[in-house]
């Protein structure tokens, strides 16, 4: 049985470029994983929650320099506890951990996934983790990889290597590179996406090319194989924005095999066998923490892909 308790927090946010004109309730829902979409509808409407210290309607669009602020009280399910999950650890030691995501693993616990996280497996393995950061239900969390993208993240043991690493990650100086199944064949054999990203200027949950606030991204990609209707590609980020892969491929006309999103529209709502986008990290290198010197990891495809490119003719 789930259990829970009553917390109070104080909420003050002054809104950045990033999220200028995104909804308010959209916003704290965004910003807070105990704070669902309707509950925050709700606080809003009640003035619990102010813009500017004023009461505004929960579609508000927010605008640059504003204060967000209130108090809320809500029941938060008590499930951010270590739990015994098989993960694929593929390098450890007293600062760090490497971590071989299965696709459909969410990263953290938020709304809708309080349990089954890596972070509630991290916790059973590596139970230090739970005082690295300053947010519990992200302990040790350097980056992020989506729900269905699987392969390499690398997870901090000790606030020490959770700071330095995600320097290293603000800074550019960590490698990733990824396979990528896309539709269609490309015929270049390789080059570079450069292509800025932004929150959706509408659609505020998603990302988009076009609109305000957009934020430098680019992708070098290399083909490896062509099919008869796809194309494998490496992909090499050389800056992380959210889904940059997925909305740069989109946008080149070449949509990852399995996506639902960022697709054609006439295909966005068609049923398919493939359970997921076909996106993988294969490739992590970065700056150990303690010794300084560079550590390089691979990760095999896993069989959803692998099955799902061998079924590709020719």
């Amino acid at each position: 049985m789930l259990t829970g308790f009553l917390y109070f927090m104080d909420i003050k946010l002054k809104i950045n470029e990033e999220f200028v004109n995104l909804r308010v309730d959209h916003l704290l829902s965004q910003s807070f994983d105990f704070i669902s979409r309707s509950h925050a509808a709700l606080l809003v409407k009640k003035g619990d929650i102010l813009v500017s210290h004023r009461k505004v309607k929960p579609g508000y669009k927010v605008k640059l320099g504003e204060i967000i602020s209130g108090s809320v009280g809500t029941i938060i399910e008590n499930t951010i506890l270590p739990e015994k999950i098989d993960l694929d650890i593929i390098f450890e030691d007293k600062y760090i951990v490497v971590i071989n995501k299965r696709p459909g693993m969410v990263v953290h616990p938020g709304a809708g996934n309080f349990s089954g996280t890596l972070v509630n497996a991290l916790l059973n393995c590596y139970p230090e983790i739970v005082q690295v950061g300053n947010d519990k239900s992200r302990a040790g969390i350097v980056h992020r990889l989506d729900k269905n993208t699987s392969g390499l993240i690398v997870a901090a043991r000790t606030e020490a290597s959770l700071n330095f690493l995600k320097n290293e990650f603000k800074q550019r100086r960590v490698k990733k590179k990824y396979f990528v199944l896309v539709k269609g064949v490309i015929k270049e054999d390789s080059g570079k996406i450069l292509l800025p990203i932004g929150r959706h200027p509408q659609k505020r949950v998603i990302m988009a090319t076009k609109g305000e606030n957009l934020r430098h991204a680019e992708t070098i990609w290399e083909v490896k194989k062509r099919y008869k209707d796809a194309t494998l590609v490496e992909a090499l980020l050389k800056t992380g924005r959210t889904h940059q892969i997925r909305v740069h491929f989109y946008e080149m006309g070449f949509p990852l095999i399995g996506e639902q999103v960022y697709q054609f529209r006439r295909l966005r709502k068609k049923k398919t066998s493939v359970p997921r986008q076909m996106l993988h990290s294969s490739f992590l290198s970065f700056r150990h923490p303690y010794s300084g010197q560079k550590v390089s990891f691979t990760a095999p495809l896993p069989k959803d892909f692998k099955l799902v490119r061998d079924t590709l003719s020719l």
